[in-house]
C-alpha cells in the first residue's frame, strides 16, 4: 500500500485498467493516509470516507463491466468548499452551511462525477474566497505541513487543497483562482496549480466571489498529473492529441520571457534565488530566454483596487443578492477589509464600470507582449508564509496579503492563464513556486512548456523531498 503514494494518475490509470490496483485500494489508502495525518494538517472542512468508498466500489464495477469513463476514473478527488457536491454540506469558509442550493453540482463536478471520480470530501477555505493567506478563525487555518514546529499558513483562498494532497488523502484537489487562489496555495505547498483561461471552464455551481475573475483550476502533485487532471475535466481539449504534444515537447521548444523587476521586488530570502536556478538550468537545457516587460500587471493591480475594486464591488453585490444574512457572520479581518481598506460598499457605479474599462485595455495590451515569445516566468509568490498569530490583527494581515499578491492578482486583471511548479525551498524551509504565464487561450502551449520543464526540473517528490510532517 505505500507505495500507491508514490504513484502517478498516469501509472494509477493503467493499474487500475489492467486490473493490477482496484479502485477500492486506492480509495481504502487515501483513508488511511488522511487517519494517520489529517488531525493535525486540518484540510478537510468536511471528510467524506463513507462516500468515498461508495464511489470507488462504483468504479471498481464499471471497469469489471468494461466501461472506461474517463481517466480520473477510480480517482480520490478533493473538492474546495465553494463547489457543490451532492450530498455534502457546503459552508464556503461561513460559520454556518450554505442553502441547500448550493449543493447543486456544476460542469466541473459534473464531469468527475460521470468518470466516477472518487471526492473524498470538500477541503477548507477561507470565508467566501477573500483571503490569499488561508486565515480562517470560524475552522481554523490547515497547516503547512513543510513546518514542523509552527503553524505557518498554506495560501489560500483554497487552503485546504494543496495541502490535501501531501497528507496522501487525493490525486487532485479542486480550487479556484480569483486572484491566485490556485497557485499561491499550489505554491507555498510544493504543488502544481493550473489556473485556467477566465470563461473556459464554467463556474456554475461555485459560490461567486468575482465573476469577471474567477477561474476554477486543479492543484495536483506533479505537472504530469495536472495534465491527466486538465484532460479530463476539460471541455474543449483534444484528448487524443495532447499526450503526443507532451509526450514530444521539450525546453528548447520555447521562448521565455523574463518579466521586469516588478516581479521580483519584495522576495523573501530564497525565493528569487530559487526561480533564477531553476531558469538558469531551463537555459542550459535549451530554452531561450529573454527579458519581455510586462508593465500592465502593476497598473492593473493598481487600477483594479483605486478605479473601481472590480473584486470587492463584485464579491458585496453576489452576497447581498444570495446571502445577505451572511454578511452578519463574516470574520473580523474580512469585515474590517470590507469596511476599510477595500470600503466597496462605497465604490460609485461609474468608478466599477471605468475600472472594467481599463482592465480590457490594459488585457489587450498585456496579450501583445507575448509576440515573439510563448510565456512568461517568474516567482509565483515573493514572500514566505506567516504563522497564524502574526496576521491576527488587520494591521499585520493587511501587508502579507498585499505581498503574496503581487505576482498572482494581476494574471487575473489582465484575462492571461498561468501555471505554479515548485522549483526549491526558501530559507525557511518553504516551498518556492516558479509561474509559467501565457496569454488567454493558450493553456495547452502553456501546460506543454511545463511539462517539458517538469522533465527537466523533476517533479515535486524529486525536486524538494517530502514535507516533515507527512514523513
Amino acid at each position: 500500500m505505500s507505495e500507491l503514494h508514490d504513484l502517478s494518475l498516469t501509472e494509477i490509470g493503467a493499474r487500475l485498467r489492467d486490473g493490477r490496483l482496484k479502485a477500492a485500494e486506492l480509495a481504502e489508502h487515501a483513508i488511511a493516509r488522511h487517519e494517520r495525518h489529517g488531525k493535525p494538517l486540518n484540510a478537510y472542512k468536511h471528510w467524506a470516507p463513507v462516500e468515498a468508498r461508495r464511489a470507488a466500489n462504483a468504479a471498481d464495477a464499471a471497469f469489471a463491466a468494461g466501461s472506461d469513463l474517463g481517466p480520473l476514473q477510480g480517482v480520490p478527488v478533493s473538492v474546495k468548499d465553494l463547489f457543490g457536491v451532492a450530498c455534502m454540506p457546503i459552508f464556503g469558509g461561513s460559520p454556518r452551511p450554505l442553502p441547500k442550493r448550493f449543493e447543486a453540482e456544476g460542469p466541473v463536478v459534473a464531469a468527475l462525477r460521470r468518470q466516477t471520480a472518487v471526492f473524498t470530501g470538500k477541503t477548507h477555505t477561507v470565508e467566501f474566497a477573500y483571503d490569499g493567506l488561508g486565515v480562517n478563525p470560524h475552522w481554523g487555518a490547515p497547516r503547512n505541513p513543510w513546518d514542523a514546529k509552527a503553524h505557518r499558513l498554506p495560501g489560500g483562498s483554497s487552503s485546504g487543497a494543496g495541502v490535501s494532497l501531501l497528507e496522501g488523502s487525493a490525486w487532485v484537489a479542486l480550487g479556484s483562482d480569483s486572484g491566485g487562489s490556485v497557485r499561491m496555495p499550489a505554491s507555498w505547498t510544493g504543488t502544481v496549480g493550473f489556473k485556467i483561461s477566465h470563461g473556459r471552464w464554467s463556474i456554475d455551481g461555485i459560490v461567486p466571489f468575482s465573476p469577471s475573475l474567477d477561474s476554477p483550476g486543479p492543484l495536483t502533485r506533479s505537472v504530469a498529473d495536472a495534465a491527466v487532471a486538465f484532460a479530463a475535466i476539460d471541455p474543449h481539449v483534444d484528448r487524443s492529441r495532447l499526450p503526443r504534444t507532451l509526450e514530444h515537447a521539450t525546453a528548447a521548444d520555447f521562448r521565455v520571457g523574463i518579466p521586469d523587476l516588478y516581479f521580483w521586488d519584495h522576495c523573501a530570502p530564497g525565493v528569487a534565488e530559487g526561480v533564477k536556478a531553476a531558469l538558469d538550468e531551463l537555459g542550459r537545457a535549451g530554452a531561450r530566454i529573454e527579458k519581455r516587460d510586462l508593465p500592465e500587471a502593476a497598473e492593473a493591480h493598481g487600477a483594479a483596487i483605486t478605479r473601481g475594486n472590480v473584486a470587492g464591488v463584485e464579491f458585496l453585490a453576489s452576497m447581498r443578492a444570495e446571502l445577505p444574512e451572511w454578511l452578519e457572520t463574516l470574520n473580523p479581518i474580512l469585515a474590517g477589509r470590507l469596511a476599510g481598506p477595500d470600503d466597496a460598499a462605497n465604490v460609485a457605479a461609474s468608478d466599477y464600470f471605468l475600472g472594467l474599462k481599463a482592465l480590457a485595455r490594459l488585457s489587450a495590451a498585456a496579450q501583445a507582449r507575448f509576440a515573439g515569445i510563448d510565456i512568461l516566468a517568474c516567482p509565483t509568490i515573493v514572500s514566505s508564509p506567516p504563522t497564524e498569530g502574526e496576521v491576527a490583527e488587520l494591521d499585520a494581515y493587511l501587508p502579507h496579503n498585499r505581498r503574496m499578491h503581487q505576482n498572482t492578482y494581476p494574471i487575473n486583471l489582465l484575462g492571461l492563464c498561468a501555471l505554479t511548479m515548485p522549483v526549491g525551498l526558501d530559507k525557511a524551509g518553504i516551498p518556492v513556486g516558479l509561474q509559467l504565464i501565457a496569454k488567454h487561450g493558450d493553456d495547452e502551449r502553456l501546460l506543454a512548456a511545463a511539462f517539458a520543464f517538469e522533465k527537466v526540473l523533476g517533479n515535486a517528490r524529486q525536486r524538494l523531498g517530502v514535507p516533515p510532517l507527512c514523513r
